[in-house]
């Protein structure tokens, strides 16, 4: 009897049908009302982890949802033990411990999902986790998340406007957590404090003018950020390269400027220069203490409310500089009494991609949110739904202004999306060489892959670790 030959080529695995129950690890501030909420009403069980049953059953209680959701306590073995096949895991500890808690999923069959970055231990998990059919969501909260569907929209967009000609792109990407009314130290605490101030020691890396350069003190990078008539300071933060690729510009595009950072309410660089002077000295001890004392002066009290701004924006010219398209998104939310705008806009975005795995929407292995622009609409679709909406401005052809609107608060105004950065050094390497304007400045990548943006440079700066603590990006 003859046989057809077999493909030696292994088949893409299938998703692993969810169960339909969502295990929700972790009660800190960015597990809020909206996420858990929505989970509630789209699971068949969700349960609620915390040290004690008690501490995640005061939780439900504070925001409203007892008895839409089942409290537990994190004794040894427990979670273990409750983790079924097709369950979702969902990580809201911090990032050192995503690792540990997605090999626990993948061993009894279940898929993960977190707000953080892909680090190489994930992504390693990810990889292993495929081959079982399951779901690991990173990446889906607000920075990164958000700003993630927000970009792949605009470069979609783009792509679709300019067609197959030769382009200079432009891109930038700032969010921040900040204060709804700014007190003189434009800014509050709620997050771990000493992980807030270390972040600036670790040295930025971003495209501006057409190469890439790396600032070791990315607040000397510092400029204004105007955005519907409100000035903002934003500065580079850690290593953007990586999100060149992973937005998929086309190949034809040379990219420019690439710049991902955090946004601060104006007057913030001068209000931080104390902090400044210890971190450059670099004494984690004086650091330590620094950040025990401001936190302890610039609480989050309960009177205090919070502001998420994030703004992308993307300007496309042709080689010679004629502007073909431009685009940006704005997304500015207050917080109420009931919920922060931070862990609404954390919590939301994740819930929406748990809802995802249960509808068995989404390919296994790694997904870094939505990575595709169909995904990202449905995604910023169903946010819409839910109140958080990203003010939109579009514009084509001659007469296209940038959209970066970055200026340099020393005096020295950029030009047209030109930012400088005092304190960076050029590496003499084009990202994407070719002319076009510059750019500004984000946040914190982890490990990524792809083959579209700007090429890696020929020698880079040793970039620090993570700072000490879950600190959510642009917070």
């Amino acid at each position: 009897m003859n046989r057809e030959p077999r493909s030696s080529t292994p088949e893409t695995p299938r998703t692993a049908p969810a169960s339909g129950v969502v295990h929700w690890v972790g009660t800190g501030l960015s597990s809020g009302r909206g996420g858990l909420g929505l989970l509630a009403g789209r699971a068949r069980r969700v349960v609620l982890w915390d040290r004690t049953a008690d501490r995640a059953a005061r939780r439900l209680d504070a925001l409203g949802l007892t008895g839409r959701a089942e409290p537990r306590g994190l004794e040894p073995g427990a979670l273990a033990a409750a983790v079924g096949p097709g369950d979702v895991l969902v990580s809201m500890l911090p990032a050192t411990v995503h690792p540990e808690l997605l090999n626990l999923a993948a061993g009894r069959g279940a898929h993960f999902a977190c707000t953080s970055y892909t680090s190489a231990e994930l992504a390693e998990g990810a990889a292993a986790a495929a081959g079982q059919g399951l779901v690991v969501l990173t990446e889906a909260g607000l920075d990164p998340g958000i700003d993630h569907l927000l970009a792949h929209d605009l470069v979609d967009r783009a792509r679709r406007a300019v067609g197959d000609r030769p382009a200079a792109a432009v891109f930038t990407s700032y969010c921040g957590g900040l204060p709804a009314v700014p007190n003189d130290f434009r800014y509050r605490f709620s997050w771990a404090p000493y992980g807030v101030l270390a972040a600036l020691g670790t040295p930025a890396h971003y495209a501006e003018d057409g190469a890439w350069r790396t600032a070791r003190q990315p607040w000397l990078a510092t400029r204004t950020l105007t955005l519907a008539g409100e000035d903002f300071e934003v500065y580079p933060n850690r290593d953007s390269e990586p999100f060149a690729a992973q937005y998929g510009f086309p190949d034809h595009w040379r990219l420019t400027g690439f710049v991902r950072g955090t946004l601060r309410n104006a007057g913030w660089r001068a209000a931080w220069s104390e902090v400044f002077d210890t971190v450059r000295a670099g004494d984690e001890e004086r650091t330590r203490a620094l950040a025990k004392q401001l936190a302890e002066r610039y609480p989050t009290t309960e009177a205090d409310r919070d502001r998420v701004v994030l703004h992308v924006a993307l300007n496309v010219t042709d080689p010679g500089g004629t502007p073909l398209w431009r685009g940006s998104r704005l997304l500015d939310l207050t917080g109420t009494a009931a919920e922060s705008a931070m862990a609404r806009c954390v919590s939301l975005p994740l819930a929406l991609g748990v809802v995802r795995i249960l509808d068995g929407a989404l390919r296994p292995g790694l997904n870094r949110a939505a990575e595709s622009p169909a995904e990202a609409a449905a995604w910023l679709d169903a946010l819409a739904g839910h109140g958080i909406r990203a003010d939109a401005e579009e514009s084509t052809g001659p007469g296209t202004t940038d959209p970066t609107g970055t200026t340099d608060p020393t005096g020295t105004t950029g030009t047209s999306g030109t930012i400088g950065a005092p304190g960076a050094t050029g590496t003499g390497r084009a990202p994407g060489a070719g002319t076009g304007t510059g750019t500004g400045i984000t946040d914190s990548p982890g490990t990524r892959g792809g083959a579209a943006g700007p090429p890696r440079p020929a020698s880079r700066t040793e970039r620090d670790a993570p700072p000490e603590g879950e600190v959510p990006h642009g917070a």
